[in-house]
């Protein structure tokens, strides 16, 4: 049987045209790019995601020496969430990075672990992938890995 997988998304040519709330969340991620630690890849990446309360938090990808020790921006920010705010759920989440020549998108590794937070949670998280002057946001975690492990 023969099935097809589409889904929606919106491409912001500028970031002026995001959502006033989403350009806020980009900024902070691009603030959190700042604290990243990348002495190999000298690519930082920051993430900001918005709470339901509505409070922001931030994390940064850090590297090390004993690569793959390290651990990519959106899953030190997503485990942080799990450890320190685990009943204020998700409701967006934005990825910059330094340099910020094209949008950045979550490695594969990073995409399971934002599905398993959204179905844990039980609510979708919007993902707003930016760059410096672009942005594409999808409405849920899922549409970036529709092949994705369940537990």
């Amino acid at each position: 049987m023969e099935k097809t997988f589409t889904f929606d998304y919106a491409h912001h040519d500028s970031l002026k045209n995001l959502h006033a709330a989403d350009r806020e969340l980009v900024a902070a991620a691009r603030a959190a790019c700042a604290t990243a630690y990348a002495p190999i890849s000298h690519f930082r990446v920051g993430t900001a995601a918005r709470l339901a309360s509505g409070h922001i938090v931030t994390a940064s990808n850090q590297e090390s020496s004993a690569s793959p020790a390290g651990v990519c921006a959106e899953r030190a920010l997503l485990y942080h969430h799990q450890a320190n705010h685990l009943h204020d759920p998700i409701e967006a989440i934005a990825i910059a990075s330094d340099p910020d020549t094209s949008e950045v998108y979550p490695c594969g590794i990073c995409r399971q672990v934002l599905a398993d937070t959204e179905e844990r949670q039980g609510r979708p998280i919007r993902v707003v992938m930016s760059g410096r002057d672009s942005a594409t946001v999808v409405g849920s975690s899922y549409d970036l890995l529709p092949f994705r492990f369940k537990l």
